[in-house]
């Protein structure tokens, strides 16, 4: 088969002058090239450009499934820690208030339940759309994987502080007060 160069030549719409300028400057460039040097192709750097391209996506894309991934393993290990170390409130006598998401909310807890809350010995978690109650060691455990699992948990540490300086720490609040 012909080569394009002989085709347009015997059709005329190239003449022979321009021909052999064009095979003399292909062969200026052959020589002025080092020996195993390749020429650079212009599509070849745009396709390797668009292959780094795809490699730094699909990067970002698997970083992003990976950290979606964790998320929930860590949500599936604050749901396991809930179900197994959990309180029972199903004899809840009294209601306990509190605020969450800018909301008052009020949960039924048994009548021993109310005074370790508010000390901080007990602790109140949001899982799964449903408070419950915990230890302070189990929320302390939730709280290390994500803070805002834990909706209730008082400091001990401020409430001595808070009552070596109240004026009225002399005078006993009756049990039966409720507000």
């Amino acid at each position: 088969m012909a080569s394009l160069q002989d085709q347009l030549l015997k059709a005329g719409l190239a003449d022979e002058k321009k021909a052999k300028a064009i095979r003399q400057e292909k062969r200026k460039k052959r020589k002025q090239q080092p020996k195993g040097a390749v020429e650079v192709n212009e599509a070849q750097l745009r396709a390797q450009k668009a292959r780094e391209e795809k490699a730094e996506r699909d990067r970002q894309l698997n970083l992003a499934r990976q950290q979606e991934a964790e998320k929930k393993a860590i949500q599936a290990q604050i749901r396991q820690l809930v179900e197994t170390n959990r309180l029972d409130r199903s004899r809840g006598e009294e209601s306990y208030q509190f605020v969450h998401d800018k909301k008052i909310k009020k949960i039924p807890v048994a009548s021993d339940m109310v005074d370790p809350l508010s000390r901080g010995r007990l602790a109140i978690v949001f899982v799964n759309g449903h408070y419950e109650v915990v230890a302070e060691a189990v929320a302390r455990k939730i709280m290390e994987r994500d803070e805002q699992a834990v909706v209730v948990l008082h400091d001990k540490a401020q409430q001595s502080e808070a009552d070596e300086d109240d004026p009225y720490a002399g005078y006993e609040i009756p049990d039966d007060l409720m507000w």
